[in-house]
């Protein structure tokens, strides 16, 4: 989607995917504590991700508490003097015993799996999880009365743009998040998404690289 949004948001949450990490790049569905890339590190402060939204009117940060996704929160309260609160109800999707597996040796698509794997969350769970952070978020967004910053995951972004929110005519929900991308949803019902896996802060070899997977 076109990255010409206003440069101040008021009634919005902005959801952040965080920047990328070693195992995105080797494509291996990632354990809990997987930090940032010197490249994630790099997307996220700032020169790039940081910058484009101390300037959109943050008042409030929420993330996951998960290491890549906290490290990429870090960057923007440094950036907005904005401190960062957490919950685990913005973690990735648990995909238990088959994280730390190349997502490429596996049998099927995990992303796609309705089931739990062995000691991890089912798709129903999943998704339950995320409209309680989704709920979460709009109510800390109208509490606060601005712009709120989500920080977050790759599947979580992906099921909030496509489950909870109404994309511009002509626009359809992206099928992958890209790292460090930001999508901007109003906070009103019915929750338009103004824009949507938008890189444009990541110039040059901050990219995202060819192959990096997405989400797990």
């Amino acid at each position: 989607m076109p990255s010409s949004a206003p440069l101040v948001y008021k009634q919005h949450l902005l959801l952040i995917r965080h920047g990328e990490t070693p195992l995105n790049l080797a494509r291996v569905l990632q354990p809990a504590d997987t930090p940032l890339s010197p490249t994630g590190q790099a997307q996220a402060q700032a020169q790039a991700l940081a910058r484009r939204l101390a300037r959109v009117g943050l008042v409030g940060i929420l993330s996951s508490d998960l290491p890549r996704a906290r490290q990429t929160a870090e960057h923007l309260s440094l950036a907005t003097g904005l401190p960062v609160h957490t919950t685990e109800l913005l973690h990735e999707r648990n995909f238990g015993a088959l994280r730390g597996l190349p997502y490429d040796s596996l049998a099927s698509d995990p992303m796609a799996m309705v089931e739990a794997p062995p000691g991890g969350e089912s798709q129903a769970s999943f998704e339950d999880r995320v409209a309680q952070a989704f709920a979460l978020a709009l109510a800390w967004q109208n509490r606060l009365g601005g712009a709120l910053a989500v920080v977050t995951h790759g599947l979580v972004v992906k099921a909030m743009l496509q489950r909870h929110a109404t994309p511009l005519p002509g626009h359809t929900a992206p099928s992958r998040i890209s790292n460090a991308s930001v999508s901007v949803v109003h906070s009103a019902p019915p929750h338009t998404a103004e824009l949507m896996d938008c890189t444009a802060h990541l110039a040059g070899d901050l990219g995202e690289a060819a192959g990096s997977l997405s989400g797990g």
